[in-house]
Order: C-alpha cells, then structure tokens, then sequence
C-alpha cells in the first residue's frame, strides 16, 4: 500500500452526540425554503465544481494513500466524472425544475382547462451513504443530484477510506453552505445514529447485507431509500464470440480499480468448445497490459484492507478449480494478481461468492440454454450481465435474463457514462441515479391542477343531489369505448374501415383519387337507397 501522506489529515470519527444536531440542522435549513431557489443551488453546484477542482492534489493522493487508485483512475473515474456531473446539472438545471404541462392522452380533452401541471418538489433533508470503492464518485455524485433537486444533505463517507473520508468532510464543509450540507465521519455506530434519525430519502451504496439493514430501518419512519447494491453478475460468451476481443475486455473489467467494481462480472458462462482459445486469448490480454507483470504495473490498485484481502484469498483458497491465469497474492501489499479460475460447479467459492475483486471463474456449458439456467440459479437479478456472442444470441440473453444493467460485446460500459440512468433490480437494488434521473431521484413529482371559476358549469354534474342523466352525458365525453369483445379480440367497426380507408395513401396522389372515388360511390349507394324508398 501507499506510504502515509503527512498532507492527508488524520482520520477522525463525529461524535456521537453531535449527529442528532447535524440531522436537526439540515431539516431545519430544508424548512426555510432557500433551498428551493434554484439560484441558490445553482451556486451550490458551482462551488462543488471549484471546490473539487481545488482539491484535485490532495484528492489524489487520498485516493492512493486508501487504494493505491492510480492517477489516471482517479482523475478518470472521480475526480472528472465529478466535475462533469456538476457542469451537467448546472447547464440542465433551469429545464429540469420546470413545470410540465399535462395534456393529452393523460389528461382529457374534456378537462383541459384545468391547467394540469407536474410540479417538481425538492423531498427534503437527505442522507447520503457511500461505499469505498469509489469514495468519491459514489458519494458525491448523488449529492449532485440532491442539490439540483434542492434537498439539503449529510453525507457519511466509508471508514475503509479513511483519507478520502476526510478531504470530503474538509472539503464539502469549508465550501458548501454549512447549513445545508454537512459530512458525518464514523463507523458502525455513527451510521446507526444516521439512521435513527428521521429523513425523507436514504440514498446506500454498497453490499445487500447492510442495504437490508438500511432497508429495514428505514420502513420503520417510512422513509424512502435509494439502494444500489452488487450481485453475482455473470458473462455469457457463446461459440460465435470474438474470443479475443471478448477475453480482453473481460479482463479489463477486473482489473480497473482492482476489480473492486459492483459491476464486473463474477464469473463467465463459457462454451466448452472454446474453453483453450479464449484461456490462450486471457493470457495475451494479460501481458499486453502487464508486460512486467501485474504486481509491478502502477496502473493496478491494491484491496482496500487486510480484511477484503482475506475474504478474497479465501474464494482462492477454498475453489475445487484450476488456475489458469494468475493466482498470485501478497498480504503485504494487499495485492491479488488478476486470477481466472476453471470450475466445474456452481457450489464453488468462486461462483457462490461474490469477489468484489481481481479474480473470476470460467464455468464450460454445453449450449447458450444451460448458461442461461446457471445463471438464474446463480442470482435472479444480478446488477450487470455482459454477453459476447451473435446478435440473436445477445438478445436472447437479454430477453431471459433480469439485471439492473447490460452490455454487449464488452464489460460494463452502460455504467460509464455519467449522464446515463444506472441502478440495480431487485436483489441488486432499488431507484437508479446518474444524468437527470439524479435529479429525479431526490424530486417529488406533485401533480398540479389549476381549475377555474367559470368552469363550474361545466362540473356541475359532481354536485348533489346527483343526476343520473347528466353522468351518462360526462360518461359519454370521457370514457373511451373499447374496440374489443369479452375474448380480447378487436372488433373492426365502421369506424375502423372509415379510417383505414381515410389513412390509405395519405401523401400521395393515388391515396387522393381512390378516397374521392369512393366517396362519390358511397353518395351514389345512399342516393339508390333513398329512392328505392
């Protein structure tokens, strides 16, 4: 690991006593409205921009002192992806509060002067829970996105991080309205402090144990939550995969931030028939990157603490498979070289758990049917799920198998874009964020509506003592008539035939004359008809 940093400050947890008085103060703010003013958080925004930016060294070297996160990994997946946030927001912010106006098909002609408006509505006073993988983007990034929609914020930082959780705490209280917003440092019984008290949304990133925690507590004053959790995802590479394309992009999957990534896949559902060739693909891919090895690259980060390291170690330890690529470790260092193991059981350590780390199982299938099976058995609703095969076989995976996110033909791509909504399913999560559905995640979406004094007339028919005829009549303007039967198949009415007719040829000259043609058929049958009369 990284050599202490003597710039970095020491870590230190809030007092206990205190955070009742940090929750009591961002509710406090929240109920004087300034939040509301989307000036106010514009300039809020603006100064988390700078103040990141200012930060930038020291934001770096915490990075490295927690992770060994090199600095193109900290400025890529942090510190920039931060920054660009906060221009995102800024520059879409005024669009975002803005009142939509609804109209048809949700609202009925019938009632179209009543003004129906969606009103977006900051939620309130907010806690914000960050994991340590990203310490930085996985915290901030939500509070982005809380301060668009006007919510006041505390924020709790991961203990694992230590030197992160402190430049944040600095960082965000020196220049962010202290009123408003402030960072609550601690461990296992300040987050419970956190959570005993009483917020209007609880955003968690991190493992589903503790999401049911925060779940649980959290229904007890019915608050909200936001959960973006992990799972067991898996990769399915078919027969028809690019082999090589596949195993090299896999394998950058699980060595970006030394596989300490909630999305990379766990372990890969594999062809038996192309088991050799993508294990020789695994190994190019591996000295194209580490040319002088793994351990030795300054590009590949270290395990957060002894504790992960162990927990990894162990899947390594306890697997029934054989290594094929990597397998080395040195507690020292908290290094885990990028390992690939072949299993021949989904009981193993290495599929049943979930690494969170450099290493990964190969699992050999017989057909694309048995892959999918595994998979469902493995985690009904992992968070990502990749897939390296035909178009026809991508899509396959896609229609049968649930998970918060996917990509084709490479690893986790649609969770790197800032401005995409991300967020799991079930078991793997609940709500999503990033882009604007940041914004939408903290805003209460209040329908409007506006009715006005000469309409009474018109509602008349809701007054007592009520009139049967006149709700026919309202009935009548309102309610649309099916164009089904009892058994669900359409019935093609006059109607029907009158606008299939009318659509024929729309645009075109021809469309024109048979529609005047059968017009003047139409006048001369009813013309018959009378005179038969």
């Amino acid at each position: 690991m990284a050599t202490k940093d003597a710039t970095l400050p020491q870590f230190e947890a809030t007092a206990l006593d205190l955070i009742p008085k940090v929750a009591s103060a961002a509710r406090g703010t929240f109920r004087t409205h300034k939040t509301k003013k989307v000036q106010w958080r514009i300039v809020q925004l603006r100064k988390l921009y700078w103040a990141i930016e200012d930060f930038r060294p020291r934001l770096i070297a915490a990075l490295m002192h927690d992770l060994h996160k090199s600095v193109f990994e900290a400025v890529l997946t942090e510190i920039d992806w931060l920054l660009k946030d906060c221009m995102f927001m800024i520059k879409h912010l005024n669009d975002f509060t803005k009142d939509e106006k609804l109209g048809s098909p949700a609202v009925p002609i019938t009632y179209s002067m009543m003004n129906f408006r969606t009103r977006k509505e900051p939620l309130g006073a907010v806690l914000i829970i960050g994991p340590y993988n990203y310490p930085l983007q996985l915290l901030l990034a939500p509070l982005i996105g809380a301060i668009g929609a006007g919510c006041t914020a505390v924020l709790k930082p991961s203990e694992l991080t230590t030197a992160c959780a402190m430049v944040v705490k600095e960082m965000v209280e020196t220049r962010l309205d202290r009123s408003a917003f402030a960072v609550v440092n601690g461990a296992i019984p300040e987050t419970n402090a956190l959570l005993a008290e009483k917020w209007d949304k609880i955003f968690f990133t991190g493992s589903d144990v503790v999401g049911k925690i925060v779940a649980k507590k959290a229904a007890e004053t019915l608050t909200p939550v936001c959960l973006e959790l992990g799972g067991k995802n898996p990769a399915f590479v078919t027969k028809n995969a690019n082999l090589a394309l596949a195993a090299r992009r896999l394998l950058w999957g699980k060595t970006h931030n030394s596989g300490q990534v909630c999305m990379s896949q766990n372990y890969v559902l594999i062809d038996k028939q192309v088991v050799p060739a993508f294990t020789k693909f695994l190994k190019v891919a591996y000295k194209d990157m580490f040319p002088d090895g793994a351990k030795a690259s300054p590009d590949l980060g270290r395990i957060v603490n002894a504790r992960h390291f162990h927990r990894i170690k162990k899947m390594l330890d306890d697997t029934k498979g054989k290594i094929v690529m990597g397998g080395e470790v040195d507690e020292a260092e908290l290094y885990i070289e990028p390992t690939a193991v072949l299993v021949n059981s989904t009981d193993d350590s290495m599929i049943k758990e979930e690494s969170f780390g450099p290493i990964f199982a190969l699992y050999p299938v017989n057909s694309l049917d048995e892959a999918l099976n595994v998979a469902a058995s493995v985690h009904r609703t992992p968070l990502s799920l990749y897939t390296f095969g035909s178009k026809s076989e991508n899509e396959r995976v896609l229609n049968e198998m649930t998970s918060g996110g996917a990509t084709l033909n490479d690893s986790f791509f649609h969770g790197s874009v800032n401005t995409v909504p991300f967020g799991g399913v079930g078991d793997s999560g609940w709500g999503s964020y990033r882009g604007k559905a940041s914004f939408d995640c903290f805003t209460h979406f209040r329908t409007i509506a506006e009715t006005p004094s000469w309409a009474d007339k018109i509602l008349r028919v809701r007054y007592m003592p009520y009139d049967m005829s006149k709700m026919r009549l309202l009935a009548r303007l309102t309610a649309p008539k099916p164009n089904f039967d009892r058994s669900g198949s359409i019935v093609r009415g006059f109607s029907y035939w009158v606008k299939l007719i009318f659509g024929l040829g729309a645009s075109s000259a021809k469309g024109a004359l048979f529609r005047w043609l059968l017009l003047l058929a139409v006048n001369y049958v009813l013309k018959a008809s009378l005179a038969a009369r």
